[in-house]
């Protein structure tokens, strides 16, 4: 199979769809590796890093597109990419679909067979495509939270830590799965004072168990939440729900009883945000404020450490890759379940039930289609 990997194109994306040390794995399994010109320049991978692997390089995406028959990514492809889709290609990268009904429109009249890595499963209810992504926005919304909240920025003017004399600042994390333990644990060791809110209590125990006191936590009550945020310094949304749009955790009219210059981080924002208030942002212009509070919605939070989060999402995305060029999509998804929970459109037919429920369009089930 010919695996194409095209340059980033979203706003201050810097990641790359795959690393050297992946388009090696893929030619290792007899496959032929396309990888646009500068593709991984921004995460620190050169064009010679690519050739010593034994991939191709291409001239232009148009070249990539053209002479591939998979495309991996990392962000969904932006209008000028999915122009250049075709039918019977496989498009393999995130998608967020359910908050995008364009993308998803033109991904059905492409033809092309679409994998989304945030729906892929584990069979024990994890997102392992997902994770490392999350477990790096996790990580950084405290840090962004923290110079937003500086009042050069719009913020309270309050230290996340604070200093002997002087109380920490407050910060309530929303969510309890892996962005919201990751946040909380970075927010904590910032010095921060720290609850975390979920209505899982299988999970809140596990939480208590694993980290003790390093955090408090707390059932995510309507009245309970609308508590603690109203006196929280810095709310980081930390809740998902596969495949679909993410729940609208703080409505426009809480603002009012939250403190002048608190920060709201939305890092659910690609998937439509869980804060009314909220609309996507980039690295360039990161943050607003609505009625006094702060807003940071960063659609592609881990793209501010490409490094990093490229080689944590290659890690999980390879094997899964390899597995369909092995394989044919088809076949790769019916012999694991899991992946094709990842299947989201194939030929001009939808087929995650989370998306279609979203959009209030139909949606075949994955087996339909094998």
């Amino acid at each position: 199979m010919k695996i194409g990997c095209p340059t980033e194109i979203k706003a201050q994306e810097y990641r790359v769809g795959l690393t050297p040390t992946a388009a090696a794995e893929a030619i290792a399994h007899g496959h032929e590796v396309i990888v646009q010109a500068g593709a991984g320049d921004g995460a620190g991978y050169t064009d010679t890093d690519y050739t010593g692997a034994g991939a191709r390089i291409a001239a232009d995406a148009a070249e990539v597109f053209a002479d591939a028959d998979m495309i991996v990514k990392v962000k969904e492809p932006q209008t000028a990419e999915r122009k250049m889709l075709r039918e019977g290609q496989i498009l393999f990268t995130y998608l967020h679909l359910a908050p995008d009904r364009p993308q998803t429109d033109e991904l059905l009249t492409s033809g092309a067979t679409c994998i989304a890595y945030e729906t892929v499963t584990d069979g024990k209810g994890g997102l392992p495509l997902l994770a490392p992504m999350s477990e790096v926005a996790g990580r950084l919304a405290p840090q962004m939270g923290a110079y937003t909240l500086q009042k050069a920025n719009g913020g309270r003017g309050v230290l996340l830590g604070g200093v002997p004399g002087v109380f920490p600042a407050h910060v309530v994390v929303i969510g309890g799965g892996v962005v919201g333990t990751h946040a909380a644990r970075i927010a904590a060791g910032m010095g921060a004072e720290v609850t975390v809110l979920d209505r899982s209590l299988p999970r809140l125990r596990y939480l208590d168990d694993v980290f003790g006191r390093t955090f408090k936590t707390g059932y995510a009550s309507k009245t309970y939440t609308a508590q603690l945020v109203a006196e929280a310094d810095m709310v980081i949304g930390a809740v998902l729900v596969p495949g679909a749009a993410a729940p609208k955790l703080i409505s426009r009219a809480q603002l009012s009883d939250m403190q002048t210059g608190a920060v709201l981080v939305d890092v659910a924002i690609d998937q439509g945000g869980c804060f009314e208030t909220s609309r996507a942002t980039t690295h360039e212009d990161p943050s607003f404020e609505i009625d006094g509070i702060m807003h940071y919605c960063v659609a592609n939070m881990p793209g501010a450490v490409p490094r990093t989060s490229t080689q944590a999402l290659s890690n999980a995305t390879m094997p899964f890759m390899l597995r369909i060029a092995d394989r044919g999509w088809a076949d790769a998804c019916r012999a694991d379940p899991n992946l094709a929970e990842g299947l989201n459109i194939h030929a001009g037919q939808l087929t995650n039930r989370a998306v279609g429920e979203a959009q209030d369009r139909e949606a075949v089930d994955p087996s339909a289609v094998l």
